[in-house]
């Protein structure tokens, strides 16, 4: 269980996933991972945690963004 893709993701990564992945607004990220807006702005506020499997998709999407070049 020591694998870093299955961790939880603090506000400030997810900020960060969001740039990397070119995801501009809560609005786009929402839509393009299926989930409504609110729920994006409380991972944001820290308000409530992000999933992990949200996490693993953002972080598997950056890996193959990377990969890509």
């Amino acid at each position: 269980m020591d694998d870093p893709r299955l961790a939880s993701m603090s506000p400030q990564e997810l900020r960060s996933a969001m740039r990397t992945l070119g995801y501009r607004t809560q609005n786009d990220l929402a839509n393009g991972i299926g989930v409504s807006r609110s729920a994006v702005s409380l991972w944001l506020e820290g308000k409530v945690g992000v999933p992990r499997p949200v996490a693993m998709l953002l972080r598997m999407l950056i890996a193959a963004q990377r990969r890509q070049f």
